[in-house]
Order: structure tokens, then sequence, then C-alpha cells
């Protein structure tokens, strides 16, 4: 068995480090603590757990960075891009010191690494195992400073990255800072010239504003004396008497008014009359929208009207063309939404005879009925009292009230909270005025929801009435859907 005496020992000790360490330059007085960690792994010992790595301390900056960017100011801004590119060009230089002590570790491990093989050739048994594990915990460390250089390289690329966009963003915000500078200034110089034109201005004011003061002044003690006059001269008896005066005159001229208008109503039936052999009827009442017209006798010895046939026909007021109202054989007829702006024809026949008679002119619309309608227009449902006198033909014994809803897409008439009928506008639906029935007709409408279903409704208004019908035809015709009554588009041969 081979001895190996002290001396020996540190002989071959003194040789190794010798060796070793002849030529290296270290860049820190100690040797870095390391330590095995699993699998065999040789893992750096860290002294300060809390000592970020340069990448961590570039996020961070950058990321405060961009955080304060929208609450600092232009300059501010400047002073920062100015520190972070002071940052980065000093990051760059650890980058660069940390590249040249890794080069030096590299170096260190190599000649480490020759002088323990040079060892492990001169020693046997234990020594010799011992030296070969020194010399695989230093391969392990050459492998984890590679990558550790690896990582530095791209530090160092990071690095350079961030500190050219700090350097390109400091300009920048130099630029910037000169043109908000410059702005301001001329600024400054408009405020400036601003107030100067202001005070010029308020200055002349103030001048015009005396010499003008002392005329209207003089002006107004002219009026007021002349106000006194004209007080002396009208007493109190004389102003009263001229404004009953004037009140007597404005009534004469209404009475008169109408007694005019009656007269060219006397007149157009007189003209008729020379025409044809009509003068046995006239049609009386409002002829405009809400109102309903009346057939009567013209005279004592006219025919009873219930030996006669009627039917009322609307006839355009320019190209005369005439259509038949369906279901309009009554000797009353309410006029309505389709019947504005045309004139209305009844034909009465007695004994193989046609007596025709119309209206003086086209029926005119109601008055702020389109503003109301337009109105409810912008709803999604209008709701309307109405109640129900017809089902199908059959008088309805029962006048509770019901509501009808007139909505975009659909109709609905309801009893409370039961509904009676609802269906959606359709080409089988139809609405039209009441073609009949005495002076309610101009507060009632037909609806045929569908086929063999039809009501008639009475109102409380006529505007009511004619508010529902133009708004479902509204609806309708959005839906792409005509509503209308029985037969309106039918036209009439004459």
């Amino acid at each position: 068995m081979t001895r190996i005496s002290r001396t020996y020992s540190d002989t071959m000790q003194r040789e190794g480090v010798s060796a070793v360490s002849a030529d290296v330059i270290f860049a820190s007085s100690r040797f870095p603590n390391y330590k095995i960690g699993p699998n065999n792994q040789i893992v750096e010992a860290k002294d300060d757990p809390k000592v970020l790595s340069m990448k961590e301390v570039v996020a961070r900056e950058t990321a405060q960075l961009l955080e304060q960017q929208k609450r600092l100011s232009v300059r501010d801004l400047a002073s920062k891009f100015e520190k972070g590119l002071a940052a980065a060009a000093k990051l760059s230089e650890e980058a660069r010191l940390r590249e040249a002590a890794s080069l030096e570790k590299h170096v260190l491990l190599k000649k480490l690494r020759d002088a323990l093989e040079a060892l492990r050739g001169r020693v046997a048994g234990r020594n010799k195992d011992d030296v070969e594990e020194a010399i695989a915990m230093v391969e392990a460390l050459a492998v984890q400073l590679t990558q550790r250089e690896g990582e530095l390289i791209q530090e160092k690329a990071e690095v350079k990255k961030l500190a050219n966009f700090l350097k390109q963003a400091s300009e920048d915000a130099k630029k910037l800072v000169d043109e908000e500078r410059a702005f301001a200034r001329a600024e400054i110089e408009n405020a400036r010239e601003a107030v100067q034109r202001v005070e010029e201005a308020l200055q002349e004011h103030e001048r015009m504003s005396r010499a003008a003061g002392k005329q209207d002044l003089e002006e107004l003690m002219k009026e007021v004396q002349e106000a006194r006059r004209i007080k002396m001269l009208h007493q109190p008896s004389k102003v009263m008497d001229m404004e009953h005066e004037l009140h007597a005159l404005r009534l004469q001229l209404a009475e008169k008014s109408k007694y005019s208008i009656l007269l060219q109503k006397e007149l157009a039936i007189s003209k008729k009359a020379m025409g044809d052999n009509s003068n046995l009827y006239e049609i009386d009442g409002t002829e405009s929208l809400g109102s309903y017209l009346h057939i009567q006798p013209s005279c004592d010895t006219s025919p009873d009207l219930s030996k006669c046939s009627i039917q009322w026909y609307r006839v355009a007021s320019e190209s005369g063309k005439k259509e038949l109202i369906s279901g309009a054989t009554k000797s009353v007829y309410a006029p309505e939404p389709f019947d504005v702006g045309k004139i209305l024809q009844a034909d009465v026949i007695l004994d193989d005879h046609r007596i025709t008679l119309t209206t003086t002119g086209p029926i005119d619309p109601a008055a702020g009925l389109g503003s109301y309608v337009e109105a409810l227009v912008r709803k999604h449902d209008v709701e309307f009292n109405v109640v129900l006198t017809q089902v199908n033909g059959v008088n309805n014994p029962s006048e509770s009230i019901h509501s009808l809803h007139v909505g975009k897409m659909r109709i609905k008439l309801c009893k409370g909270k039961n509904t009676i009928a609802k269906e959606y506008y359709s080409s089988s639906m139809q609405l039209c005025g009441v073609r009949g029935g005495g002076n309610a007709a101009a507060q009632a409408l037909f609806w045929q929801a569908k086929k063999d279903l039809s009501y008639i409704l009475a109102f409380e208004s006529e505007r009511d009435r004619n508010a529902a019908i133009m708004l479902a035809r509204r609806f309708a015709f959005d839906c792409n859907i005509i509503l209308a009554g029985p037969d309106d588009r039918a036209p009439s041969a004459n």
C-alpha cells in the first residue's frame, strides 16, 4: 500500500494551485460559493435573496416609466427618459463587465480542469475519487456558466434595444418640449394681443357710452313729456268707449264672414240646381274630417229618402277619377282619412232617375290631427278606450269599456286582462270608418281582424277614431301592408 506523507501532499497542492492561478485575474476577491442541488447539479448559493437580476430591474423600470407616462408633464417625461437612458447605459456597462467576468470564469474553469486532470494521474485510491468528483463538478460549473453566458447575451440585446428605445423617446420628448414651448409662447403672445384689443375696445365703448348717455337722456325726457301730453288728451272714459267699439266691430265682422260663407254655399247649390234636377236633395254638414254629412230634402215636395237607394263615392279633385265607397249606402256618411283632399259624391236613385249630389269642395283635414298622430307614432304601442258595438254584424248588448292597442306589428282588442282578438297586419285585415250609422258614425270604425271575424268599435271622440285609423295604416304600411276598407281601391265607371 502506498503511503502519502504530509510533505508530499502539501507540495502537490502548492504545485496545482500555482499552475492554475499564475496568469488569471479574478473579478472579485473571493471564489463563488457552490452547493450540490437535486440530481447532483451544481447550484450557486445566493447571499441575498432580495437582489434582483438585471433583466428584472430593466422590466421593472420600463413598467414604471410606462405607468407614469400618462400623468407626467412633457418636461417631467423628458427628464424621466433621460434618467432611463442613463440607467440603460449603466446596465449596458454592467452587462459588459459581467461578460468579461464570465470570460475570466471560463478561463479559470478550463485551467482548473486541466490541473485536476493532471492531478488525477498522480494520485490513486480515495484521493483519485475525490479528484474525479471535483472534475465532474467543474464540468457542471462550465455547463451552467455557458447557460448563464447565453442569458447574459440575451439580456445584453434587450438592454441595447431598451437603450435605443429610450434614446429615441428622449429625443422625441425633447422635440415635443420644444414644440410645446414654441406653441405656448405663441399662445401667450396672441393672448396679450387679444387683451390689448379688448382694452382698446372697452375704452372706445366707454367713450361712446358717455356721449350716447347724454343724448338718450335728452330723448327720454322728450318722450316723457310727449306721454304726459297724450295722457292729458285721452281720458279713461274715452279709451273704454273705443275698446267697446272695437269689440263690437269684431263681432260684426265674424257674423258677416259666416253669412258670406253661407251665401257662397247657397250659390254653389243654386248653380248645380240650374244644371240638373238635383235640387230635390242637398248635402248638409261640415265638410271636414271629424264631422258627418247628411243628405236631406231641400223642399217639401221631395220624395222620402226611404224610397230611394243611395251610394257614396270619393272623387279625385284633380283627375276627376271616381271611386266607389263600399257599404256607404246610408243617408249619413262620416268622412275618414282616405277622404281628405277628395270631393264626396252621393247618387240618389228614385224610380230609375239618378240625382247626383257633391260637396262644395274637397274634404278638409282635422285641425291638429297630423301633429297628434306624429306624436303617437313614436310610441311602440298606443291604447284607445272603445266600446264594442257589433261582432260579425250582430249587435253586442254589453256596453262595457274595452281597450284597443295599435302596435307597430299588430292590433289587439282587450277587455281588462283578457285578450279578445290579437292579429298581426296582413292582407286579409281591413280597417276603415263606419259607413253609415247616424250621428255616431264619426266616432266608430270597422275592423276585420281576419276572415269571418269583424268588429265595430265606438271611440270616445272623433279625434281618437281618426288617429287610430291613421296610426294603424302607418304601421301596416311599414310592414308592406295596405290597410283599407272593403273594395276601397276598386274604381267605379261613371
